[in-house]
């Protein structure tokens, strides 16, 4: 499919399709006249891309991260390696730190809401 295609599909503009392509982390095939052309399972990886982006995790983290999950479902892949799974878990704990960081942030917002609601 072409990177048009590939972008209505996965809501994902053409730019950053060309980004993930230039980081790595998506491959295409060129057409005798030089358009990509993408696989279907493209559209898979698109998806899985943008899930880790906004995770919080960087280009360089998911170029790592990509050869070990499968595309059509996330699941690991017997690729997945002892550094892979240290490096995934201080990302995991860097996620939760956030989140705990927002549900602060989010019970002073509520508290705050309260006293500002009261006559």
């Amino acid at each position: 499919m072409r990177i048009g295609e590939l972008a209505r599909r996965t809501g994902v503009s053409e730019r950053s399709l060309r980004y993930y392509e230039q980081q790595g982390l998506l491959a295409s095939e060129r057409t005798p006249g030089g358009h990509r052309d993408y696989p279907e399972r493209a559209v898979d990886r698109v998806i899985r891309i943008q899930e880790l982006f906004a995770a919080g995790l960087c280009s360089k983290k998911i170029a790592q991260l990509l050869p070990c999950i499968r595309d059509h479902d996330g699941g690991p892949a017997v690729t997945a390696t002892p550094w892979l799974v240290r490096e995934l878990r201080a990302e995991r704990e860097r996620i939760n730190r956030t989140i705990a960081d927002l549900r602060r942030s989010q019970a002073t917002l509520d508290e705050v809401i309260d006293a500002a609601s009261r006559p």
